[in-house]
């Protein structure tokens, strides 16, 4: 025990670079911007078969797996931090058991979503439409891709593990495979072969199962058979509780922020269909922002937690300093194009002359949550890799009773404008909230370099 306190205390210094800070941003980008491209491309497929209600049913069952899988996602995002922190050690031991004891948890969670799988699918559909034929078009799309549930979890430990040692481009290697092959089989079983959507679950389902084999078969030839964890450090009951505790904070904190995405949709449609269209057309800008700056929230992520594991608060600081300017500069740029260019893009969402207009009313706003949301992008990244999520979810419960209480205040006054202010604001006390914590916690993490 002694000996490996020692290890963990040890600093090893290692220098953060504009290069390394982009060389892992820039492929994660690449990757998570394939994601919306599916989407698309389903949606394609489905629409060319003419059947509004396989179209709705198709976007309900969608809707239904990103609030859960979306919610589920926390076994990414803290294997990466501890990962990280083991990679910024050097303990390639502690690499392997963190991977496995995720890969574990991801079976035992896909396990758990099969069995509730015939309780999701006797009552959510129905929650979620009243239109029968919609409903059952719903519980086919989600019967299949439920299926895979165990390879889709497993697939968020393998790009933890991959993110966590700052393998930029295995991580959009993996991305590839996944999407890539989900796009080709959508298009070959839904359309080609005339299998609707069925066929695009199926493709789905069997591109979770791709990316899981060659996924594992990548991830295996980092494990040295010398550097094997024991059963007993594998299930080592204080690394299990740190693993239980961070997942439980993180999972809380997406419930959290999915609340207030649900609450924006419940307060936008107050305003009438047409309003409420509107802000939907918008948040696919903001939703485009975050595909942006999430690539850049993995490198915080990687950097973070291998400075922490380092020991070594120089890297920590500059990595901070790095990735805050490029989140800053990529915002930027993301809300002057969208600022210039969103009127063709909204032109390209949506047919209705109506709903158009009343989008270029609030255009602004939704090409200001780049920046505003930048911050707290960035800070995400920061604390997932120090592995401070408790932190984390604290902040993220108060940022939301912030914006509660500004719904409260400017909806009422400045109606729809109240409403995407309300937005703004919640994303700037995220990251404000986050970054104040920031000097204290650091030199706790930190006391072994003093």
């Amino acid at each position: 025990m002694q000996q490996a306190s020692s290890e963990a205390t040890a600093i090893k210094p290692f220098p953060v670079t504009h290069r390394l800070v982009l060389g892992i941003a820039i492929p994660m980008t690449l990757g998570f911007l394939t994601t919306p491209l599916l989407g698309l491309t389903d949606t394609a497929v489905v629409g060319h078969l003419g059947k509004p209600e396989a179209l709705a049913g198709l976007a309900i069952g969608a809707i239904l797996f990103d609030l859960i899988y979306g919610s589920l996602s926390f076994l990414r995002t803290s294997t990466t931090g501890l990962v990280a922190q083991a990679f910024g050690r050097g303990d390639r031991r502690e690499q392997q058991a963190v991977s496995w004891r995720a890969l574990l948890s991801a079976m035992a969670l896909g396990l758990v979503m099969l069995a509730l799988a015939p309780l999701i699918l006797a009552f959510a559909p129905d929650l979620m439409t009243s239109d029968p034929a919609v409903a059952a078009v719903t519980r086919q799309y989600f019967g299949i891709r439920v299926l895979t549930s165990p390879a889709t979890f497993a697939n968020f430990a393998i790009l933890g593990f991959v993110l966590g040692r700052g393998q930029g481009v295995m991580g959009l290697v993996l991305q590839i495979i996944l999407n890539g092959t989900n796009i080709v089989l959508a298009i070959l079983l839904g359309l080609v072969l005339g299998y609707g959507v069925a066929g695009v679950a199926w493709s789905t389902a069997i591109a979770e199962v791709t990316a899981v084999v060659i996924g594992l078969a990548l991830v295996s030839r980092e494990f040295r058979s010398g550097e094997r964890p024991s059963r007993a450090e594998l299930f080592d009951p204080a690394k299990l509780k740190q693993l239980f505790q961070m997942n439980a904070d993180i999972l809380i904190r997406s419930l959290v922020l999915n609340a207030a995405f649900t609450l924006l949709t419940r307060v936008g449609s107050s305003f009438g269909a047409v309003t409420l269209a509107a802000n939907a057309v918008l948040m696919n800008i903001f939703m485009l922002s975050a595909f942006f700056l999430d690539g850049l929230a993995g490198a915080a992520e990687q950097l973070a937690g291998r400075a922490v594991g380092a020991q070594y608060r120089p890297s920590f600081d500059r990595a901070l300093k790095l990735t805050g300017l490029w989140s800053f500069a990529m915002a930027a740029a993301v809300g002057v194009f969208f600022l210039v260019f969103g009127q063709p893009i909204i032109h390209l969402l949506t047919t209705s002359d109506t709903v158009r207009q009343e989008a270029y009313v609030y255009l602004g706003w939704a090409a200001l949550t780049g920046l505003t949301g930048a911050l707290a992008f960035q800070m995400d990244g920061v604390f997932i890799g120090a592995t401070w999520s408790r932190e984390m979810r604290n902040m993220m419960l108060l940022s939301f009773v912030g914006y509660c209480a500004s719904l409260a205040v400017l909806v009422p006054w400045i109606g729809n404008h109240g409403l995407w202010l309300s937005l703004n604001l919640f994303l700037l006390m995220r990251g404000f909230f986050l970054a104040a914590m920031v000097p204290r916690k650091a030199r706790q993490s930190f006391v072994a370099a003093h």
